[in-house]
Order: structure tokens, then sequence, then C-alpha cells
């Protein structure tokens, strides 16, 4: 939080302009919210207690509403930007799917636990404004890096989303062609 009179920092800027995107926008702290406990019970549950950082790790969007992990308010601004950019593709995906159908889509994931087709599409979409928002905020150069594409690739790959793609050579195809239009924008 930017102190009274000082400039707004980059992440506070983006939220403003969701909120006037989303006027019923609210920001929440997972750790005070009874139903991020709930699910991260239940991710735990579901995934064989691999899934551990749901409550200090992973930002999660339901409705109009960003729930944030207990290490936002640390992270580095362009983080927060950037994390803010994914999460504001899933609130666009809900307006345009509705609520329901996305999280019949969304939070079916366990049907089956390795192949989540409607959970990876929805995730592509926003992983591709994550890359992106990365390219904007500290270049080309650092989307492309290898750390990124291993981070990516674990999303898809691991108990992070539940297995949602267990196929890393078409998740890293899929990062080739992102970066590539990214690159053809530049």
């Amino acid at each position: 939080m930017s102190a009274p009179g000082a400039p707004l920092a980059r992440s506070e800027r983006y939220l403003e302009e969701l909120r006037r995107e989303f006027p019923s926008l609210r920001v929440v702290r997972k750790a005070d919210d009874g139903l991020s406990k709930l699910l991260d019970v239940l991710l735990r549950i579901g995934t064989l207690n691999q899934q551990r950082e749901y409550m200090t790790r992973y930002t999660t969007v339901i409705g109009t509403t960003i729930y944030t992990p207990s290490t936002w308010e640390e992270r580095p601004d362009a983080e927060r930007y950037v994390t803010l950019r994914h999460e504001a593709v899933h609130l666009r995906q809900a307006r345009r799917m509705g609520q329901v159908a996305m999280s019949l889509r969304y939070g079916l994931w366990y049907l089956p636990v390795v192949l989540s087709w409607g959970r990876a599409q929805i995730e592509w979409e926003a992983y591709a404004e994550t890359l992106r928002a990365m390219a904007e905020v500290h270049g080309l150069a650092y989307a492309r890096s290898k750390p990124v594409r291993e981070h990516l690739v674990r999303q898809f790959t691991s108990a992070a989303y539940g297995w949602m793609w267990p196929f890393p050579a078409e998740v890293n195809r899929w990062i080739d062609e992102e970066l590539a239009r990214i690159a053809a924008r530049s």
C-alpha cells in the first residue's frame, strides 16, 4: 500500500482499473476467509496433500472476488502486477462464461484428476497474459527464461492445479507459441 500522497504502485493502479471494469470487485485475504480455508482442505485431500500452498502462494478468483495468499503484501509490486493481470483474465472469463459454467468447467478438476481440459484451457488463457505481463515488466528475455518455463510446466503438470495437463511436451509447445506471438507484437 502506498503512503498517503505518494504515487500509487503499478499493482495498485491496475487494481483501480479492475475496480472500474468490475464495480463489485473485492480483494479478500484467504487467511480471513472461511471458503478459502475449506478449499485448502479439499485441495489437500484431492491431491493427497501435495498441494499445500493454496493459502500461502496462490491467488484465486471466484466470481468478482480476488482472494490473496498470506504472502501477498510481501511480494514485490511487479510480481503483484503480473499476478493481477493473470487474475483479470479469470474475472473476464467468469463474466463471459457465467460463474456457474466457469465453476463447473474449472471446479470439477478431479474428474479426471490428471486430465482436465476445461481447467487447462482456462489457465492457458490466463498464463498467456502472465507471459505478456512478464515480458512487459521484465523484458522478453525474462519471459523466455528457463526458470519461467520450468515454473509454467510445473503449474500444468503437477499437483499445483491437480495435474490438469500432464503432458510437458504440449505445455512447452504452447509456451513456444505464446512467446512467438509476444515477440511478433514487440
